[in-house]
């Protein structure tokens, strides 16, 4: 993923939104420590650019791999970008913050979100 001033955190989530569908990924006006929530006050708006919420300007492409955890996925946007990151999972129709999966893959929270989705379509 290719991180730049000029993308909107709209554009950032899609990318991200493309390689795990069932997961998400917000943008805070403050970190947050492992295991720790974000609250929606703190909330970027998915129309703001990245130059206007980040406090390091460097450009890069940001490596995101299945086997990544997602605290270090969340720890490498704001060491290197300077952007604080939430990433979520769905359930069903809600969307839960990782607060408690920080330690588990992309790929484990993904497929988990899946089989929580696909569970509750089936029940319904």
């Amino acid at each position: 993923m290719i991180i730049t001033d000029s993308k909107t955190i709209e554009e950032v989530q899609q990318e991200f939104n493309n390689k795990f569908p069932f997961l998400k990924i917000e943008f805070y006006k403050e970190a947050h420590t492992t295991k720790e929530g974000s609250p929606d006050s703190m909330k970027w708006g998915s129309e703001k650019s990245i130059e206007s919420i980040r406090k390091i300007h460097n450009t890069g492409d940001l490596s995101i791999e299945d086997d990544q955890k997602i605290s270090e996925l969340e720890s490498n946007l704001l060491e290197q970008y300077g952007l604080s990151a939430q990433v979520f999972y769905k359930s069903g129709n809600l969307w839960l913050q990782t607060t408690a999966t920080d330690e588990w893959t992309l790929k484990q929270q993904n497929d988990r979100a899946e089989s929580f989705t696909k569970f509750q379509e089936n029940k319904i």
